[in-house]
């Protein structure tokens, strides 16, 4: 992804990183990719995160609105998920499931960033569902690959409960596994769509079924992708080869497991022209499924982390919730 300087500082108001250093000092690198404020990308692979975190709290309350709490999926890697809980007044109820992978630029931000919590936190609130946010590892300390690989096995895991027989007993308890949702936004949403065209081509369990996919400013690839190319160092071909940021050219999307699809797009995103292009091609792809994009006008990439409280970002977020809500 390229932006520029003052389109970066628009796109990613809302997020939250962690100061992080590595290897040389950053005034004796390279520098591959500068988006100061928030980070600046060194040729030789190092990252220098340049803003705090602010990782929101997890309610443990039985009568809030949303409990939250963390739970590892992989020791061995680190790889966790949020589960955010509405408040539940029939135990017997089996409420559906939304799968949320957040953005950052692959390399940014988590599912404890505040802005990204509160976010899927106010959608549990409104659509009564139960929600499972993924905190994958970042690139460039890991390999581009693994933001990918990371959401799959955490789909995996998630998915693993539709027996109600899983290690999680809020999603054995109270999970719909026939109603499942998943998406996230900016490069989050390119992992989500790449979760579901993988699922197309997995044996799932019969319990568990992929009704939609919502996409929210996402990226798929755009002109000269400097960032891109700064976390793939050693791939061959630019974005547009690469079947995960342009899926119009995997063989596996006519069997994408969803049913349905939502793209959220933004005027002034710099974003949008590929959201719209990958939006243009799935309808006239083999993919047999319903389709639908709303445009937010005047307003730029993940407006609604930055101006949450806007009349705008609560027509985003109504949006999302009807979507969900759909049978």
């Amino acid at each position: 992804m390229v932006f520029h300087h003052s389109s970066f500082f628009s796109l990613h108001k809302f997020t939250i990183l962690v100061n992080y250093s590595i290897s040389m000092a950053s005034n004796t690198n390279e520098v591959a990719v500068d988006m100061t404020p928030f980070f600046v990308l060194y040729k030789n692979g190092t990252i220098n995160r340049l803003r705090p975190a602010d990782n929101a709290p997890l309610s443990d309350d039985p009568q809030a609105p949303v409990r939250s709490k963390d739970v590892v999926v992989h020791p061995e890697t680190g790889v966790s998920v949020r589960i955010f809980l509405p408040k539940i007044t029939d135990p017997k109820q089996k409420i559906p499931v939304v799968i949320y992978i957040h953005g950052g630029a692959f390399c940014m931000g988590s599912a404890r960033s505040s802005a990204f919590h509160n976010f899927i936190s106010s959608v549990v609130e409104k659509a009564n569902f139960i929600a499972v946010s993924v905190d994958y590892r970042l690139a460039p300390e890991n390999p581009f690959d693994t933001t990918y690989d990371d959401s799959w096995a955490a789909f995996q895991w998630i998915i693993s409960h539709a027996n109600g027989k899983g290690p999680d007993s809020w999603l054995n308890d109270h999970a719909d596994f026939a109603k499942l949702f998943i998406g996230g936004e900016s490069a989050g949403a390119n992992i989500a769509n790449d979760v579901v065209v993988r699922a197309g081509v997995t044996d799932l369990d019969s319990k568990t079924k992929i009704l939609g996919l919502y996409l929210v400013h996402p990226y798929f690839g755009i002109g000269n992708d400097q960032l891109y190319k700064a976390l793939n160092p050693t791939r061959n071909g630019g974005c547009f080869e690469d079947p995960r940021v342009n899926p119009l050219i995997d063989p596996r999307l006519k069997s994408m497991a969803c049913k349905k699809a939502l793209f959220f797009v933004a005027e002034k995103d710099p974003l949008k022209e590929g959201a719209m292009n990958y939006y243009e091609g799935l309808k006239k792809s083999e993919w047999n499924g319903e389709i639908e994009v709303m445009e937010t006008k005047g307003e730029g990439h993940c407006f609604h982390f930055f101006n949450p409280k806007s009349e705008k970002a609560a027509e985003l977020v109504n949006k999302l919730v009807d979507f969900l809500k759909q049978e």
